[in-house]
């Protein structure tokens, strides 16, 4: 059995997530590849070389492979798919809008959103907003998988010595073309790889009332910004900076809610933090079953304070 990883990447350096998904293609059994199609690109696959655990890195370059378009990486993906038993992505946007793809034109079931690998052939993943662990088995004779990134431990960056194989890449499909893009600058480090998570929700009443209560706790953290969807909607925080189920699914080392209920969608996307912190003045707040440490307080007194105390 050999896994290939499809990496993901911005042409210069590997993205986190993929370090994640090597964990998870190790532990399927039999060599690791990783596929890294880009243009100039060669960077990004020297260092998928270097990842532990990488047998192998197959590069293939081409301006279409640029950006990343779901139908040029399936296409490619695909030309390389008879020599592998488990195909593995990232559940990330870009990993869930080419993954399906791969799977159809396969003809087999995808395995979504896993978290752990019991066997080569039986996987779990999350169901019910994450309230229940369904364990699914796939007979198909290849996998194609999503892997979510916050159930496993991502591979060392460094140690590893993969030779670099250089392919043919596959024509451009014609059916998309990359316009331009719009991307929202961030000092802060980026919400999913963050060690540390600083969260507001719908209590903090206002986008004034968010920066100024909740940007001074971060800067002295050096933690990144997170909201609740309720806090999103209400504009409260940007679309990107929304944890949950229909948000961004984080595992930081420390999660600081404040002023965050814990709807059911919320806590699917932040319960595997190591330690989690709630501040909510309601007793009562579902947030707090979750919670290694609970302060019942109102959070326009205690982040001040807790501001003062760092």
């Amino acid at each position: 059995m050999t896994s290939l990883v499809v990496a993901e990447h911005d042409n210069a350096s590997i993205k986190g997530a993929t370090f994640n998904t090597v964990t998870a293609a190790a532990q399927c059994g039999g060599e690791v590849h990783v596929l890294v199609a880009g243009h100039n690109a060669a960077a990004a696959a020297k260092a998928a070389s270097q990842i532990a655990g990488v047998a192998k890195v197959i590069h293939a370059e081409g301006e279409h492979l640029a950006h990343g378009q779901a139908e040029n990486m399936a296409a490619q993906v695909l030309a390389l798919a008879g020599g592998y038993s488990h195909i593995l992505f990232p559940a990330t946007a870009s990993g869930k809008n080419i993954a399906p793809r791969v799977a159809a034109k396969l003809d087999v079931g995808q395995v979504s959103d896993v978290t752990r690998i019991d066997s080569p052939d039986t996987f779990e993943r999350p169901i019910y907003a994450g309230n229940a662990i369904s364990v699914v088995q796939s007979l198909d004779e290849k996998k194609v998988i999503t892997v979510r990134t916050t159930g496993f431990d991502p591979a060392a960056a460094t140690g590893g010595s993969a030779p670099v194989e250089t392919v043919n890449a596959t024509p451009d499909s014609g059916k998309t073309q990359f316009l331009g893009n719009e991307l929202a600058k961030n000092d802060r480090p980026e919400l999913t790889a963050a060690k540390v998570i600083v969260s507001g929700g719908r209590a903090l009443g206002s986008a004034e009332k968010f920066n100024e209560v909740m940007t001074p706790l971060a800067d002295k953290l050096g933690a990144a910004l997170g909201a609740s969807r309720a806090a999103v909607d209400a504009g409260y925080a940007p679309n990107d900076w929304q944890v949950g189920q229909t948000g961004k699914i984080v595992a930081p080392q420390l999660y600081i809610a404040a002023g965050i209920s814990g709807a059911i969608q919320h806590l699917a996307g932040m319960k595997d933090s190591k330690v989690i912190v709630a501040i909510n003045k309601d007793p009562e707040a579902p947030i707090f079953s979750v919670a290694d440490y609970g302060l019942e307080a109102d959070l326009f007194t205690a982040i001040p304070e807790l501001i003062k105390a760092l």
